[in-house]
């Protein structure tokens, strides 16, 4: 863990190192969802490839590359795209670009994924707002010697995703006239997609939603401290729901339809986020 904080220190070095910017909140735009961050303004672009010691994005519909710059007068990190488990990395990998933001001094970070829908309230392209998760990855970033320096050995998960958060995540909603729901997210391996028993079984544990991210960066970051407020898109009823087959061109085809949307609630949250952070800092000090 000391060669993880010396490698995510230096990484997150070099990236502040390409621009006057400091922000303070930090994004993970998944499966498709990478259009927010083309809209920034004042903002750089750095493939992963040219980040020291970073993970590439291999899957579908992830960019790679991280894109800092300012949406409205909010100084944001955006990454397009994200690691996952099923692509052949460790834990510790996948958790090392949320390491990395937090040495940048990443104080909030929204997380945004492609998710099956199990609840059968919700309908394809809904948004839903995570407010806990099962991990059924059967992993977890902090296992190994602990490095005080990103936080106690033992973190408290009882709010991993910030209250606060989450109701201004609704609220900004209900302004722009946007329907948003709000569930439990299950963190399952992939990559193949659920069978219709595993399906019931998750709904039976209490799960709204099903995805192969997420996770693993909430457990680092809450180690560090970060606030989370985590927002899944439904692109499609998870296996057993509807009689049809799933598919990843589905899912891509769904966050394009609700891309607008998605930019619009988070452009609407991230200044009360960025409210909070500088209320928290006066405060503190």
């Amino acid at each position: 863990m000391t060669e993880t904080f010396r490698l995510a220190d230096a990484a997150a070095t070099f990236l502040l190192s390409q621009t006057s910017l400091r922000p303070q909140i930090g994004l993970v735009l998944g499966s498709g969802l990478g259009a927010f961050a083309d809209q920034l303004t004042e903002s750089i672009r750095i493939p992963y490839a040219q980040i020291p010691s970073f993970p590439r994005s291999t899957a579908v519909g992830h960019l790679g590359q991280m894109v800092i710059g300012k949406a409205g007068d909010t100084a944001v990190a955006a990454m397009q795209g994200r690691v996952h488990l099923y692509e052949g990395y460790s834990v510790g990998e996948v958790a090392f670009p949320t390491r990395v933001l937090g040495r940048m001094g990443i104080q909030a970070l929204i997380l945004t994924n492609a998710a099956g829908g199990i609840n059968l309230a919700y309908k394809q392209g809904a948004l839903v707002v995570i407010s806990d998760h099962l991990n059924l990855q059967g992993q977890n970033p902090l296992v190994g010697p602990n490095d005080e320096r990103f936080g106690p050995r033992f973190p408290d998960m009882t709010q991993a995703y910030y209250k606060p958060y989450r109701g201004w995540a609704r609220e900004a909603a209900d302004k722009l006239g946007q329907t948003i729901h709000e569930g439990v997210y299950a963190g399952l391996l992939g990559p193949s997609y659920e069978t219709p028993a595993e399906i019931r079984y998750l709904r039976t544990m209490g799960a709204d939603l099903v995805g192969m991210s997420t996770i693993p960066e909430v457990i680092a970051a809450r180690q560090m401290g970060i606030k989370i407020l985590a927002i899944s898109c439904v692109t499609n009823m998870a296996a057993g729901i509807l009689d049809q087959p799933l598919d990843h061109q589905e899912v891509l085809a769904t966050t394009t339809r609700v891309q607008a949307d998605f930019v619009a609630l988070l452009r609407a949250v991230l200044p009360e986020i960025a409210k909070d952070i500088r209320e928290r800092a006066r405060r503190e000090g």
